[in-house]
C-alpha cells in the first residue's frame, strides 16, 4: 500500500515538488552561488546603469528574445502553437525565463572577473532581474490558470446527472 499511483508517496511528491522546485532549489543555487547584500546601499544600487542594464537584459531580452522567435516562426513558417496554449501562456513561459541565474552569474563572473569590484554589483543585478521575471512570471501565469481552471470546471458540468459531461452533448451546430 502507498507504492501505487495514487499512493501516499505519490501524493506527497505532487504536493512538495512546487516547494522543492520553486523555493529550495532557487534558495540554495542563491546560497551557494555567494550572493550577498550586506552592506549595499540599495539606492545606488538600483540606479547603478550597470544593475539596470543586467537587470533589464533578464527580464526583456530573454523574454522578447522567446516570444519574439516563436512568433515569427509561428508567422514565416509553417510552425504554430499547439492548439491549448495561447500567446500568454508563452508569455508567461519566455518571462519565466528570466529566472535563470545561475548561468547569469558565470558570465558576470566571466565578464568582469570574480571577486571584481563589479562582482557584487553584478549579483545584485541578476538577483533583481530574477526576482522581477519571476513576479510578472507568477502573474501572467497565475491568471491564466485561473483561465484554464474555469474551462475545466465547464467541461466537468454535468447539469442533467446523467454521467456525461453536458459539454459533450451539444448538437452538433454547423
Amino acid at each position: 500500500a502507498g507504492a501505487g499511483e495514487g499512493g501516499l508517496a505519490a501524493r506527497l511528491e505532487h504536493r512538495w515538488r512546487p516547494v522543492s522546485a520553486g523555493v529550495a532549489v532557487p534558495i540554495f543555487a542563491l546560497f551557494a552561488a555567494g550572493v550577498t547584500l550586506r552592506g549595499t546601499d540599495l539606492g545606488a544600487l538600483l540606479s547603478d546603469p550597470m544593475v539596470i542594464a543586467i537587470a533589464a537584459a533578464l527580464v526583456l531580452g530573454k523574454s522578447i528574445g522567446i516570444f519574439g522567435s516563436t512568433y515569427l516562426l509561428a508567422r514565416f513558417t509553417r510552425a504554430e502553437l499547439d492548439e491549448d496554449i495561447t500567446w500568454a501562456d508563452l508569455l508567461g513561459i519566455a518571462l519565466l525565463a528570466g529566472v535563470g541565474f545561475t548561468v547569469s552569474l558565470l558570465i558576470g563572473d566571466l565578464a568582469f572577473g570574480a571577486d571584481s569590484t563589479a562582482d557584487d554589483r553584478v549579483k545584485a543585478a541578476v538577483l533583481l532581474g530574477s526576482a522581477i521575471s519571476a513576479g510578472l512570471a507568477a502573474t501572467v501565469l497565475s491568471r491564466r490558470n485561473a483561465a484554464y481552471r474555469r474551462v475545466a470546471e465547464r467541461e466537468r458540468l454535468d447539469a442533467d446527472g446523467d454521467g456525461v459531461p453536458d459539454v459533450y452533448q451539444r448538437p452538433d451546430v454547423r
